[in-house]
């Protein structure tokens, strides 16, 4: 089993940054896929980013490309996403996820296997 642990979270004005970590423990294997999705108050978790193991190089959503780098460090299997212009809607709880397997390239909720508790973001006006 891989156990994923975020920090980072907090509050911070329109304009700002913040940077989130999650570091990953346990069954860890060399080809582990990390992302990170977020879930808005009453809507559905969606995809922000995710750093593919191999060939995939990362990914992100539309609405986040440009303002958030996702970025990782193999040594210490952490993975981070660091958020920039923050906007009011971006304000959730953000998840971080990881799945095995050379070659994988999912961006969707059901095909992540592991995931993190959340840590909430809150970007007022």
């Amino acid at each position: 089993q891989v156990q994923l642990v975020e920090s980072g979270g907090g509050l911070v004005q329109a304009g700002g940054s913040l940077r989130l970590s999650c570091t990953a423990s346990g069954r860890t294997r060399s080809s582990l896929t990390m992302g990170w999705f977020r879930q808005a108050p009453g809507k559905e978790r969606e995809f922000v980013a995710a750093d593919f193991w191999s060939g995939h190089g990362v990914r992100y959503a539309d609405s986040v490309q440009g303002r958030f780098t996702i970025s990782r460090d193999i040594t210490k299997n952490t993975v981070y996403l660091q958020m920039s212009s923050l906007k009011p809607e971006d304000t959730a709880t953000y998840y971080c996820a990881a799945e095995e397997g050379v070659g994988f390239a999912g961006t969707r909720y059901s095909d992540y296997g592991h995931w993190g508790k959340g840590t909430l973001v809150t970007v007022s006006p």
